[in-house]
């Protein structure tokens, strides 16, 4: 019975760090700050840009925007592409989802381990 109730336990732990794993800090670090959302949002909007049009229409600076795109691009929301001596960054929609389905697929693991639903 010790046997089985240790390996439940160790089960469960692996299933627990699994899911924190998943929970890629620089991803949601990359998504807390509201400029670098907008940064995002208007990389959406144009779809393949270089950060000069990117910047056009955001109120920071081009060096900030910059780096508000390192930090998208450190995460892996973005991906950029050198094209002579510019830079053009889009999002990465799969690398995206695939984060995300990682994190859904985790937590779904231990959810009856950790988290019962309540009824009310």
């Amino acid at each position: 019975m010790i046997a089985t109730m240790s390996s439940v336990v160790s089960i469960r732990t692996q299933a627990i760090e699994a899911a924190i794993a998943s929970l890629d800090s620089n991803f949601f670090r990359a998504l807390c700050e509201p400029a670098r959302v907008a940064v995002l949002k208007r990389v959406m909007q144009l779809g393949r840009a270089d950060v000069t049009a990117i910047a056009a229409d955001l109120p920071q600076e081009r060096s900030v925007v910059s780096r508000h795109l390192q930090v998208l691009l450190d995460a892996r929301i973005v991906r950029a592409t050198k094209v002579g001596r510019q830079m053009f960054y889009e999002v990465d929609g799969p690398a995206i989802i695939a984060r995300l389905e990682g994190i859904l697929k985790h937590t779904q693991g231990i959810a009856a381990h950790c988290c019962p639903a309540t009824s009310l």
